[in-house]
C-alpha cells in the first residue's frame, strides 16, 4: 500500500509510530473491516477517539476516507446512526496495484468480439463464471473440510486469502441466517462496468454453499463492502441465487 498523508520525516519523534503510520493503520482498519465508527476505528486500533478524528480528518482531506451516513438493515433503532467511515476509490486505490484499464478494455474487446448488445453481455458472463471456476478448487477444498455450521467463515478465510479482506457474520435477524462481507474487491472498478463479474461470483457462492444467496450490496455499486446474505436452512431443492442488491 502506498503511504497515505505522509508527514515530512523531520516531523517524527523517536519512540513514537510517526503519524504517517498511524494514518496508514486507520485506512487498513477500514479496509479489513469495511465502513467504521470512531468508536470502532479506536477499540481496534488501541488509540483514543480524539487521536483517531485527527487522523480520519487528514485521510478525509487527502482522499482516502469519506465519512458516510450508517446503512441500517432490518429494523431501525431509536436515535441518528452513527457517522461511519469508508475508503474512497482513491483509497482503495492506494492499497492495491490493480490493472483496471486493461481489465476493462478486455472486457470490453470480448464484448465487441461477440458482436456487442445481448451477445456481447452474455460472452462477458461466460468469461467471468469460467474464470470463478478456474479459482474454485481452493475453495471447495475449504469448505469440505468444515464443518456445516463453519462453511461461511471458511469461505470468508478463503476469500481473505485471495485478498478479499473477507469476514463472516450473523445477519441481523441471527436465526435467519449469516452475512458474508467482503470489505475489499481487486476488480471493483472493472464491476462497475460489467456487473457479470458480481453476478457470476454470487451464483458462484451459490453453488459452493449448496442455497440461494442473495448480495445487498457491492463496493462496485459504491457500497462501502459487499455484502452477501446467506440463509441458516438450506432448502433441499436446487439452489438459486439472487444477485440483485437489496433496494432498502
Amino acid at each position: 500500500m502506498k503511504n497515505v498523508g505522509q508527514a515530512p520525516q523531520e516531523e517524527l519523534t523517536t519512540g513514537v509510530r510517526s503519524d504517517h503510520s498511524t494514518r496508514n493503520r486507520v485506512a487498513r482498519s477500514v479496509l479489513d473491516h469495511g465502513p467504521s465508527t470512531v468508536a470502532d476505528l479506536a477499540s481496534r486500533l488501541g488509540l483514543t477517539q480524539a487521536a483517531v478524528r485527527r487522523h480520519l480528518d487528514t485521510l478525509v482531506a487527502d482522499n482516502v476516507v469519506e465519512p458516510r451516513e450508517q446503512r441500517i438493515y432490518g429494523a431501525r433503532t431509536r436515535g441518528r446512526p452513527a457517522k461511519v467511515f469508508a475508503l474512497t476509490d482513491c483509497g482503495r486505490d492506494a492499497f492495491d496495484q490493480s490493472y483496471d484499464a486493461l481489465a476493462v478494455d478486455a472486457l470490453r474487446w470480448i464484448e465487441r468480439s461477440a458482436g456487442g448488445g445481448a451477445a456481447g453481455e452474455a460472452a462477458v458472463a461466460a468469461f467471468a463464471r469460467d474464470r470463478i471456476e478456474a479459482q474454485a478448487e481452493t475453495y471447495r477444498k475449504a469448505l469440505e473440510a468444515a464443518a456445516p455450521e463453519q462453511r461461511t467463515e471458511a469461505l470468508a478465510k478463503a476469500l481473505s486469502a485471495d485478498g478479499y479482506a473477507a469476514a463472516a457474520r450473523s445477519a441481523p435477524n441471527a436465526q435467519a441466517g449469516e452475512q458474508l462481507c467482503q470489505h475489499h474487491c481487486p476488480v471493483a472498478h472493472a464491476a462497475e462496468q460489467y456487473p457479470q463479474l458480481c453476478e457470476a461470483e454470487t451464483e458462484f457462492f451459490s453453488r459452493l454453499l449448496g442455497t440461494h444467496v442473495q448480495r445487498l450490496a457491492t463496493i462496485a455499486h459504491g457500497d462501502g463492502v459487499c455484502t452477501t446474505f446467506i440463509p441458516k436452512t438450506t432448502p433441499s431443492s436446487a439452489s438459486a441465487s439472487t444477485a440483485g442488491r437489496n433496494p432498502a
